[in-house]
């Protein structure tokens, strides 16, 4: 029923630029909290970014300022915008639905219970 399903990873040099899709479907998107996560290898999956209610955002430190979470609402799909990327910004890269907005505004990974296959991101040096 609910499902998320990621696109648009891929291979960038350091200060290159990606744009993450992720497509809803099952739900309503702009309904629920809604968030980018990603995991490196031997490292643990951490928040990225959140997007609830009307357009409430927040960021992880590491990439304020250079990425940007938004939604599509008519076309039910999440975005994740990252310019000025680095190195450390490899990684596999989730979206995760959560079950209350506190989710987002929290920046807690518990609540999220439906996640996407991920997408993988590589930036080289």
């Amino acid at each position: 029923q609910v499902r998320l399903v990621e696109s648009g990873g891929g291979s960038v040099q350091a200060g290159g630029s990606l744009r993450l899709s992720c497509a809803a479907s099952g739900f309503t998107a702009y309904r629920y909290c809604l968030g980018w996560f990603r995991q490196a290898p031997g490292k643990e999956r951490e928040g990225v970014a959140n997007i609830w209610s009307a357009n409430s955002t927040r960021y992880a430190d590491s990439v304020k300022g250079r990425f940007t979470i938004s939604r599509d609402n008519a076309k039910n799909t999440l975005y994740l915008q990252m310019n000025s990327l680095k190195p450390e910004d490899t990684g596999m890269y989730y979206c995760a639905r959560g079950r209350s907005w506190f989710d987002c505004s929290s920046g807690s990974l518990g609540g999220f219970n439906y996640w996407g296959q991920g997408t993988q991101v590589t930036v080289s040096s």
